[in-house]
């Protein structure tokens, strides 16, 4: 089974997202007048009836800016976010010819990602035309602590995200940066950090988070699934140091840590792997799983080998929804073992290794 082109062809969608705060309207600032950008549409949703997000931002005219003002996008995703995405390919067209490459949304503070990314991988009239590309968080390092501390939402943003922005290091103390980095890592292991001072940062870093870059001809599979990240966070065999990009102010502090009493201690990420090929039924299988126990799984990703397959097939899910198998045109590399990673909440080891034995070893029953 190979991969055909019209998957890569769809459009890729980025998610912005970050709790109120963060520094998203600055970073877009920036990044939105880059060339890396010059053919990306902006999607802005502002929470109320009065919007002024979308007022402080200044583009070029090379990019186009859509305000959202109805409601928050995580309320109206079936109408606003469905409609305005549907609209985009005729509206912003000049003699049939589409004007727009990509689209990057940037969510309001108080948003839950998960019901943004349900419709972008479900909703037939999105999946025909879009594809998620990738989910990056920003997160202000001054007040990120308590704001993690505080709302699920940015537990939420920082547990699924891709990437993770790192803002207004400049107000933070070091003891406070450090403590987050730590934070972050048992969070997200496998998100990679970028500091961002005052929204500067090169858009490229935004972008091209999925399995399918618009620039390469083959998925990037190591660099989207990042196992590595989740088995040396299953050893304690790394730091914050080891994860962050561009961050080196860094010092183990875990006596501080630990004293904490946050809803984060419950988010974990765990990565099995299997040396035999695995059942066919394994997608109705995990589609039952998720139904029963999708509002603690809030992120599953993988690679795996099915039995009668030539090639490997890529596996996403977001809570209790999971997008069809993926063909790959190839294997990333000689191992040819099936690796599925499991970002959960309130779920211990021992239960999501059965979860992952009960979908990989059903080939065994049948």
């Amino acid at each position: 089974m190979t991969l055909t082109s019209p998957t890569r062809s769809l459009i890729p969608v980025t998610l912005l997202t970050g709790y109120l705060g963060s520094g998203k309207t600055t970073i877009l600032n920036h990044i939105m007048q880059q060339a890396a950008m010059a053919d990306t549409l902006v999607i802005i949703n502002e929470f109320g009836e009065i919007a002024l997000d979308h007022l402080l931002v200044v583009h070029s005219t090379d990019n186009v800016v859509m305000e959202m003002g109805s409601g928050c996008l995580c309320c109206t995703i079936r109408s606003d976010l469905v409609k305005t995405l549907q609209d985009l390919t005729w509206r912003f067209s000049r003699n049939g010819k589409r004007q727009f490459q990509r689209v990057l949304i940037e969510t309001t503070g108080l948003a839950d990602p998960a019901p943004i990314i349900h419709t972008l991988m479900t909703d037939e009239q999105i999946t025909s035309h879009y594809r998620l590309d990738g989910i990056v968080a920003a997160i202000d390092m001054a007040t990120g602590n308590h704001t993690l501390s505080t709302y699920q939402e940015a537990i939420k943003q920082a547990a699924i995200a891709d990437c993770l922005l790192l803002t207004k290091a400049d107000l933070a103390t070091h003891q406070n940066k450090a403590d987050l980095l730590q934070r972050l890592n048992v969070i997200n292991p496998a998100a990679t950090c970028w500091q961002v001072a005052h929204g500067q940062i090169e858009a490229e870093k935004l972008l091209d988070w999925g399995l399918f870059s618009t620039q390469e001809k083959t998925p990037n599979v190591e660099r989207w699934l990042r196992e590595e990240a989740y088995r040396a966070e299953d050893t304690h065999d790394h730091d914050a140091q080891d994860h962050t990009e561009d961050y080196h102010d860094h010092a183990g502090h875990d006596d501080h840590l630990h004293d904490i009493n946050r809803h984060d201690d419950h988010i974990r990420a765990y990565c099995f792997t299997t040396e035999q090929p695995v059942s066919k039924h394994i997608y109705p299988t995990l589609l039952d799983l998720l139904f029963y126990m999708g509002s603690n799984i809030l992120r599953i990703k993988g690679i795996v080998n099915i039995e009668g397959n030539d090639g490997p097939m890529a596996l996403h899910g977001v809570q209790h929804i999971l997008h069809p198998l993926i063909p790959l045109p190839a294997w990333p590399s000689e191992d040819r073992r099936s690796k599925i990673v499991f970002i959960t909440r309130d779920i211990e080891r021992g239960t999501v290794e059965k979860i992952f034995k009960s979908i990989t070893h059903i080939s065994n029953r049948n």
